[in-house]
């Protein structure tokens, strides 16, 4: 288009050249992104943390709204069906790909419904008891549960989740008679351990190791491969039940609704990066155990949710987990 029709076109519009130019431009206002997380919850407060740095990055402010309910299917459903244009973002995570396996027929596709732009950061989760509980090992707690079959009860934030399915995961591998409760969101997961509610539960490290530097929980184990920076001391689930399902590493990253533009989601992803190399944030996350792993680009981070969707579905499989 030459710039006489261009002016023509644009004066049809309402909108001045300079004006028509602009709406062309991404971003040109706020990007919402949307938490599926309760405010003060470990991925919530990550996200936060970050918000500053990604607006940076991006040129825009960044605006983040919690939208809470069935374990992340509500902020979920609500994402994929706003307009492809770059300015409503999803947090999304393995716990996306697990609310899917639990419970096929839901109306949303982590895979077909959304643009993967970049994972964010990763953090395992941690088996923590209360503070004065009799349980100083996962020896003593499995041996607990052994002498009263049914008698102890795990929290967790809800069906799928991570806390839920790293607890299944243990209560499969080592044989033993658990009951499940889930409760309103993971930031109730040390309120039921305290009240006697629950003995034990599995929250993401970035909630759990704070309180346990505070003496509210102690650490019996970490589903991370190695031992954590910051529990130098508690060994790893792995090392103790010697199977790989055993490692369990929470996620979470940005997701766009599909067909968002390639240029926009190229452009989301290189911010990601950039925040990626933030000292003072990287610092941040790791003193609560978590680290910043923002993807090469958004093909590689659509491999691994890929990679990741096969995974999750063998755990849910082998924890029995079901949407019921």
């Amino acid at each position: 288009m030459d710039r006489r029709s261009f002016v023509l076109a644009a004066s049809a519009l309402g909108l001045t050249p300079f004006a028509a130019r602009a709406a062309d431009v991404f971003p040109s206002r706020p990007v919402r992104v949307i938490s599926p997380y309760a405010a003060g919850g470990g991925p919530d407060v990550q996200l936060r943390q970050a918000g500053p740095a990604l607006g940076e990055a991006i040129g825009q402010s960044i605006v983040i709204e919690n939208k809470v309910g069935a374990g992340g299917v509500l902020a979920a459903q609500y994402v994929a069906q706003q307009p492809a244009d770059g300015y409503t973002l999803l947090l999304g995570s393995n716990t996306h790909i697990i609310q899917k396996a639990i419970q096929p027929d839901l109306r949303f596709d982590p895979v077909t419904d959304f643009a993967p732009v970049s994972n964010l950061a990763s953090s395992p989760t941690v088996l923590v008891v209360a503070a004065d509980s009799p349980y100083q090992t996962l020896d003593d707690l499995l041996a607990d549960a052994r002498a009263r079959p049914g008698r102890l009860n795990y929290g967790s934030g809800g069906i799928g989740t991570s806390a839920h399915l790293a607890a299944a995961t243990l209560v499969s591998l080592a044989g033993i008679q658990a009951v499940h409760i889930p409760l309103k969101g993971s930031v109730e997961i040390a309120a039921s351990l305290l009240r006697g509610d629950t003995q034990f539960a599995f929250p993401v490290a970035g909630t759990g190791i704070p309180q346990i530097k505070g003496g509210k929980l102690r650490a019996l184990a970490v589903t991370s491969r190695n031992r954590l920076k910051e529990l130098p001391d508690v060994p790893t689930l792995y090392a103790l039940l010697k199977n790989d399902l055993a490692i369990q590493e929470s996620w979470f990253g940005i997701w766009a609704p599909a067909k968002t533009p390639p240029d926009v989601v190229d452009q989301l992803a290189a911010a990601v990066r950039k925040v990626g190399g933030n000292a003072s944030l990287k610092a941040m996350y790791e003193a609560v155990g978590n680290e910043l792993t923002p993807s090469e680009s958004p093909q590689q981070f659509a491999a691994f949710v890929r990679s990741e969707t096969r995974k999750w579905t063998d755990i849910v499989k082998l924890a029995g987990a079901t949407g019921g």
